[in-house]
């Protein structure tokens, strides 16, 4: 067996470097949410003495916004993985023509820029009435989550070896059946990274947000800190609190879901 070559000193303190540099802007965003109320320029290496105003600040305006987010969010996934688990699976085993250009046409979805999809989506809501609407931005969001998940789950489903499925068929579970309970089972690991990215696209999505609603009834985080800067630029430490509430779930799922992640990603190319 072939051992892999040790990682001398200068790489590991080139990566220590490397990290810090990466998570320095993090760190300096948690300092300055500790800090007290006014400018964050002055603020010292060092909070200390925590002052947790901020962050009772950025709860009471901000707290909305971020439920908002929140739900548009797992909205999103929802209905994304609802369409794009079906098209997957059609795309990766049926014989089906014109598979070929039903991915190319997928893969130009993406490199449409995202305030041509605004604009047209802003006259279309207005005639169908769904602007500053819960459903309206998690229509929105999925046309980002949709096609990134078809391929994803596609790749994946591809890998699955076809006598597990043949063996399903023969025992007499038809084509809905075997997606449900032979091709899903198997594709945790796709699904849970779909999801993810699903999660993270609407999460930090401010184009459509900004774009699609003209009122405070629906606002998400990411509009709201936009508007929040302006309002609050003496209070920079309930702005840096909020954007650090605003990271907190999309960490947490980051690290939760690393080892999913990881396979989600390279299973499909090992086929």
């Amino acid at each position: 067996m072939k051992r892999r070559p040790a990682r001398g000193p200068l790489s590991t303190a080139v990566g220590i470097v490397l990290l810090a540099l990466m998570l320095f802007p993090v760190y300096w965003m948690v300092n300055a949410s500790l800090q007290p109320a006014g400018s964050a320029l002055p603020a010292g290496w060092f909070p200390r003495h925590p002052d947790f105003g901020g962050y009772a600040t950025a709860l009471r305006d901000q707290g909305r916004n971020l439920v908002t987010s929140l739900v548009v969010a797992l909205g999103s996934v929802a209905l994304s993985l609802a369409l794009a688990v079906p098209a997957a699976y059609a795309l990766a085993r049926l014989r089906l023509r014109g598979t070929t250009a039903v991915l190319f046409g997928i893969l130009v979805t993406q490199t449409v820029p995202g305030i041509v999809v605004a604009n047209a989506l802003y006259g279309a809501y207005t005639d169908l009435g769904l602007l500053n609407s819960y459903g309206g931005l998690i229509l929105a969001d999925s046309t980002t989550g949709v096609p990134f998940a078809i391929l994803v789950l596609r790749a994946f489903m591809r890998s699955i070896p076809g006598e597990i499925i043949d063996a399903a068929r023969v025992d007499g579970a038809g084509r809905l059946r075997v997606l449900w309970s032979v091709v899903l089972p198997l594709s945790r690991n796709a699904l849970i990274t779909a999801g993810l990215f699903t999660f993270l696209f609407a999460w930090g999505d401010f184009l459509f947000a900004l774009t699609l609603n003209t009122t405070e009834s629906v606002r998400p985080v990411t509009v709201g800190i936009y508007e929040y800067l302006g309002a609050h630029t003496n209070q920079w430490n309930a702005v840096m609190a909020t954007a650090v509430l605003a990271s907190v779930p999309a960490a947490a799922l980051l690290v939760a879901a690393q080892r999913h992640l990881a396979a989600g990603i390279t299973s499909g190319a090992l086929k």
